[in-house]
């Protein structure tokens, strides 16, 4: 019998994180449906980076609690680990591997069979424009190029929980495009995205919903229905962020 998947793939609980005296994360809570594509949206220093780290288990909270498909990150922190795949805003590569090595590697690691590996890249190294480029050393690479190598090596096991942090910078039109239809397909398969990013229309296009932080407190959560009715505008995200975020300057 196949284990049903749970309502909420991430969670985070009352969460605080603490640098020295300064409070990045205020009793941050937050939910992120499964199979659903959450855009994480604020200004800079608000909190984005700090509560991706916290998901994918690169920080602790100070108080609180993080969960990735019902597991604890810190607890049950290798379960929780296996569910998930994260792309930084540096997608980092090993420089002295080529493009294929490094994905070999990556399939390994997440102990694909090369049956189940050679498949999988079949179609993303030719969807994301790879092949050309498969043989280099990642050394080599242009941020852009870097970035589609990251994306293929996170899709590849076919993560229940893809964290990507501003996913689209570098690439270029066609290839963005790519990386939108492989986002929607992957929360159609079930699968759940939380995608950090700058970029409003982007988050306007593709969420089913989106959260808003500012100052380590999360001001804002909802369709983009409902986060324009909390700001009284029938406009663009682009308006809706900076009227919430501005009233909370005030």
């Amino acid at each position: 019998m196949t284990t049903p998947l749970p309502e909420f793939a991430v969670e985070l609980m009352n969460v605080r994180k603490q640098y020295g005296r300064h409070v990045a994360l205020r009793n941050l809570s937050l939910q992120v449906r499964t199979g659903e594509l959450f855009a994480f949206l604020g200004p800079n220093g608000a909190g984005k980076t700090t509560t991706i780290k916290l998901i994918v288990g690169l920080l602790r909270p100070n108080a609180g609690e993080v969960r990735v498909c019902g597991h604890e990150i810190g607890v049950n922190g290798v379960s929780a680990k296996a569910q998930l795949a994260y792309v930084p805003d540096q997608p980092f590569l090993y420089e002295k591997l080529t493009g294929r090595e490094f994905l070999h590697f990556v399939a390994e690691m997440y102990g694909l069979s090369n049956a189940e590996r050679d498949r999988e890249l079949k179609s993303l190294s030719t969807r994301l424009d790879l092949l050309e480029y498969y043989d280099q050393l990642t050394e080599s690479y242009s941020h852009g190029m870097k970035q589609r190598v990251a994306l293929a090596a996170a899709l590849l096991h076919r993560p229940k929980v893809l964290v990507v942090d501003e996913p689209m910078v570098g690439l270029d039109p066609r290839t963005v495009r790519v990386v939108k239809d492989l986002f929607i397909e992957h929360t159609r398969a079930g699968g759940t995205v939380f995608m950090s990013t700058h970029t409003l229309d982007i988050a306007e296009a593709l969420a089913d919903r989106i959260g808003i932080i500012h100052r380590g407190e999360l001001i804002a959560a909802g369709t983009l229905a409902e986060l324009r009715s909390q700001a009284r505008r029938e406009q663009s995200l682009e308006d809706i962020f900076l009227a919430l975020t501005e009233t909370q300057n005030g």
